[in-house]
């Protein structure tokens, strides 16, 4: 069976690219699940394929981080890895998307749990802003801060992999300056808040050379995390699984020190203990 793959909000789960796409568990809220019933579900998904992958935004609120760390310790388990992740929700969710076509090939449940680190850096997440005067996740200037309360002014930010902000035409039809993008081919993935613009598909599709343009449903705390709910979300990612698995495949594995879950990079997706560092080798005299 195929590592389970769960999200903490219906949010993060995007349609499946195939058919062999498979689903992802949304995890309730804490708020509306006592922690028994949070126990049972997660046992459930433990029983059924094994080991559990659970994607938490660090923007989720204190309250869904906890329940998750209650329950995989009165569980006892170091099956449940607990991938936390700075993207924004739209990002998050196409991160999500590419973990669930990978958990249907040959990786082991670590190195599909630590290659939500290295997915993210391929993932060019940002927004049309027509306001960034309470934008607090990205670096923004003071000018831009003022800017941002004039009429008319709109924005194009870009939360990673390097974050930037430009400042676009009235109507989001033309740029001051440009977002750098991705070096490789990409789909594009947006999603329409309260803000009129065109200026992902018409300006910055073709300046990534993006292959396909698909459109998706606002996800509900995208509002929260932009600071304005007159937005227009995109996201640049690899959507073929073919190269996101040659891509996994070509990281170096390695054994965590602590728990002994295979792993790609410098640190464990399951336990978070990071990869010894190696010691200098002693000089002789």
């Amino acid at each position: 069976m195929p590592t389970a793959i769960a999200v903490t909000s219906a949010d993060l789960v995007l349609p499946p690219t195939d058919p062999q796409t498979p689903p992802a568990a949304v995890l309730p809220d804490p708020a509306t699940r006592p922690l028994d019933a949070s126990l049972a579900d997660v046992q459930l998904l433990l029983d059924r394929h094994g080991h559990l992958v659970v994607v938490c935004p660090t923007a989720a609120p204190p309250a869904t981080e906890q329940r998750l760390r209650a329950v995989r310790s009165l569980l006892e388990s170091d099956r449940i890895a607990i991938v936390r992740t700075d993207l924004p929700p739209l990002g998050a969710a196409v991160l999500v998307r590419q973990l669930r076509q990978l958990s249907g090939c040959d990786f082991s449940p670590g190195v599909l749990a630590s290659a939500a680190r290295l997915l993210a850096h391929y993932v060019y997440a940002g927004a049309v802003l027509g306001s960034v005067a309470k934008l607090d996740r990205v670096p923004v200037g003071l000018t831009s801060h003022v800017k941002g309360w004039l009429p008319g002014a709109q924005f194009a930010v870009l939360a990673g992999p390097v974050p930037q902000l430009v400042r676009i035409g009235s109507g989001g039809q033309g740029a001051t300056d440009t977002l750098a993008g991705p070096e490789f081919g990409t789909d594009l993935v947006l999603a329409r808040g309260q803000l009129q613009s065109d200026w992902p598909t018409t300006a910055l599709a073709p300046r990534w050379q993006v292959r396909a343009v698909q459109e998706t449903a606002l996800p509900e705390s995208s509002p929260r995390w932009w600071g304005t709910g007159r937005l227009v979300e995109f996201a640049a990612y690899l959507p073929d699984l073919p190269v996101l698995h040659q891509l996994v495949s070509s990281v170096r594995r390695e054994t965590c020190h602590w728990c002994r879950m295979e792993l790609i990079g410098d640190r464990c997706g399951f336990c978070a203990a990071p990869l010894p560092t190696a010691e200098p080798a002693a000089t002789s005299r």
